[in-house]
């Protein structure tokens, strides 16, 4: 039977990603989205840390498990690596109680993201964030909590998550190109009111290595918590190789 993932995704920004990938992952494979209340959006740790609190989580599980779900992620960068690599991974214990999975099969795209480097093999890493440079050195801690080296980081500072969703594909790779570093093995957009499901295999020719993209990075850890482990073209450098299906990556944070 093809995996089933369902993604709780903070308000509306780039939630469009979500089909797109579905279709370009093709096989059959359901990705299902269901909207969290954000309260307010804003990329500030306060408001970040009141985003990702586990009631708001919790109340949107209802509708997105009327349907069986294989894995379920927290669709959400910056409130879940605002909680730090412990609070993160509280955050994934809680909502997997909540929703009656094992914890091995929830996990949030922070941990995505560090999964994500270690299946690439590579450490040295260039951040090129939407966000405030503050909120952005939260998540260079958080990879450097599991053994990632950050060579270049910018935010870009954008408050809201509706803003960042309004870029568009020239700017996406503009962000990408002028945020690279000769030193970076791969460059992460941290962000999943980020479009960039349309554009990571054009992203990575941009700058000759791999780029991670919030919401690839999403798809791709639940797809693997769900047992999916085939490689696919067209979704960059992540997806064209075969993934180790039960490791749960907050375990090795």
């Amino acid at each position: 039977m093809a995996a089933r993932v369902g993604f709780l995704y903070p308000g509306h920004s780039a939630e469009d990603d979500y089909p797109r990938l579905e279709a370009m992952i093709g096989g059959g494979v359901r990705l299902t989205l269901v909207h969290t209340d954000i309260g307010t959006d804003a990329h500030r740790p306060d408001e970040l840390l009141e985003m990702g609190a586990t009631h708001r989580l919790k109340a949107a599980l209802g509708e997105l498990l009327r349907q069986p779900q294989d894995a379920v992620v927290w669709a959400c960068t910056s409130a879940s690596f605002i909680y730090g690599p412990e609070g993160a991974r509280r955050q994934v214990e809680e909502l997997a109680e909540a929703a009656g999975l094992p914890v091995e099969r929830v996990s949030s795209t922070s941990f995505a993201f560090t999964g994500a480097v270690r299946a690439l093999g590579v450490r040295r890493l260039a951040i090129a964030a939407t966000y405030p440079e503050d909120v952005a050195g939260y998540f260079v801690r958080f990879l450097e909590a599991a053994g990632s080296q950050v060579v270049q980081v910018s935010g870009r500072g954008i408050i809201t998550a509706a803003e960042v969703g309004t870029l568009g594909r020239d700017e996406v790779l503009e962000l990408a190109r002028s945020n690279d570093h000769p030193d970076a093995e791969a460059i992460l957009l941290p962000d999943t009111a980020l479009h960039s499901a349309a554009w990571l295999d054009e992203l990575e020719e941009a700058v000759g290595k791999p780029v991670l993209t919030a919401n690839q990075v999403t798809a791709w850890e639940g797809l693997r918590l769900a047992g999916d482990a085939a490689p696919r073209p067209g979704l960059g450098s992540l997806f064209r190789r075969s993934r180790t299906p039960d490791h749960p990556t907050h375990a090795a944070v």
